[in-house]
């Protein structure tokens, strides 16, 4: 049976590394998270440019989804001038809010009247936090990810007098992460890349020392033994089975991290905690369900998956010691290229440069404005229907949605 208490129904944000990962959520996704290549911690997915900013805002928008964008790195001197003219072309652009914590920021987006969120970078961590960002103006905050479940919910629940407000509530929007990488430092404010590199995770340009591997010696120099040798590689955070839980403590939005992971993943992820949401509020959320969901979401990028702090303070379960790399049960695989794209009958000429393909394979067409997942159901060479086809040759295949010249073809294969 459908809920019938009165639940807040949750935003799903999807991160945005190009214009394809839009594609890929564009039927899940209630709001999307970018960055522009300056002023944001993830530099390296910047695809969304300045200049073609108006032009991304309204292709989410067609799509009926909010545009978030991130302006949450360290603000030097040398960058106030550039934080005013993002924020400001934001504002021109119908951006739906920008997401800050910088006082500067916070100023600037006062000042131009523009919706703000406060990122995770501030480890907001109370309530009375979240009521100092209130009155400053903000509508929303995303919470210190050490937060514990519970700790949200005491953060969240709204007061009915002055008496409870003073137990620690509050009507904020609140935001929090549900899945995608963690990281080992408070709330991502870390600077070892930035010690041993000179590359600043504060600046979105972090190396990723924690995802190294490492060896533990004596201080006569010799190794000791050890269960493994990536002592800083957190798993994953993972929490659709808890959609539920998250739904009742009054969370206004829930975030997927992964502004630098593929398209694939990023569809998977949305459609997965779309399903989950609507499932709750149909009534007919499920442990089976939630089950299937857990399958499909270790398909694609992940390093293995914890519940973060949600429930405990993560100890020696939430490190995957053994690998830091990509654990996803399924890989993608380099096929070819598309040559051409015949729009009235809906085929790609695609070329084998890398291997073959058979009926039924599992293919996804990518590129920088292209996401199409599909199974090959026929294909044609020189006018005639083949079963196969082999590295080198060029062939026909029908696709339920326009690709474009240049587009790679990949082939899905279990690992």
């Amino acid at each position: 049976m459908p809920i019938t208490k009165k639940y807040t129904r949750p935003e799903i944000m999807c991160p945005i590394r190009d214009w394809a990962s839009l594609e890929a959520c564009k039927d899940y996704a209630d709001a999307v998270y970018f960055g522009l290549p300056q002023l944001s911690l993830r530099a390296h997915a910047g695809a969304i440019t300045l200049k073609d900013l108006g032009k991304f805002v309204k292709k989410c928008h067609e799509h009926d989804i909010r545009a978030y964008l991130t302006v949450n790195a360290v603000v030097y001197d040398r960058d106030l001038g550039l934080t005013e003219k993002i924020i400001k072309k934001a504002k021109t652009e119908k951006v739906d809010a920008v997401i800050v914590w910088d006082p500067w920021a916070i100023e600037v987006a006062r000042r131009e009247k523009m919706t703000f969120f406060i990122s995770t970078q501030a480890n907001v961590s109370n309530w009375r936090a979240v009521e100092f960002y209130k009155k400053l103006g903000a509508k929303r905050v995303v919470l210190a990810r050490e937060l514990s479940l519970e700790q949200i919910k005491k953060i969240h629940s709204p007061p009915s007098s002055k008496a409870s407000a003073r137990r620690g509530k509050t009507k904020m929007e609140l935001e929090v992460f549900v899945h995608g990488a963690m990281c080992v430092a408070i709330s991502g404010r870390c600077v070892l890349s930035s010690y041993l590199y000179g590359t600043s995770a504060n600046c979105g340009v972090c190396a990723q020392p924690c995802r190294k591997e490492w060896t533990m010696t004596d201080p006569e120099g010799k190794q000791i033994t050890t269960e493994g040798q990536y002592f800083l590689s957190a798993k994953d955070l993972r929490m659709i089975e808890y959609i539920p839980e998250l739904i009742k403590a009054g969370i206004t939005s829930f975030k997927i991290e992964g502004r630098r992971r593929d398209p694939k993943y990023i569809a998977v992820t949305a459609r997965c905690y779309r399903e989950a949401v609507d499932s709750f509020f149909a009534g007919n959320f499920t442990r089976a369900k939630a089950e299937a969901w857990k399958k499909e979401l270790a398909t694609v990028y992940n390093r293995g998956f914890s519940t973060g702090f949600y429930f405990s303070k993560p100890g020696p379960e939430g490190i995957n010691y053994e690998k830091a790399d990509n654990s996803a049960q399924v890989k993608k695989v380099l096929v070819g290229h598309v040559y051409r794209y015949l729009p009235k009958i809906g085929v790609a000429e695609v070329k084998m440069d890398h291997r073959g393909l058979i009926l039924g394979d599992q293919i996804i067409f990518e590129g920088h404005k292209t996401f199409v997942e599909a199974a090959v159901n026929s294909m044609q060479k020189d006018g005639q229907p083949v079963q196969s086809a082999k590295k080198g040759e060029s062939v026909g295949i029908k696709t339920a949605s326009p690709v474009r010249v240049n587009d790679k073809l990949f082939v899905l294969r279990d690992r």
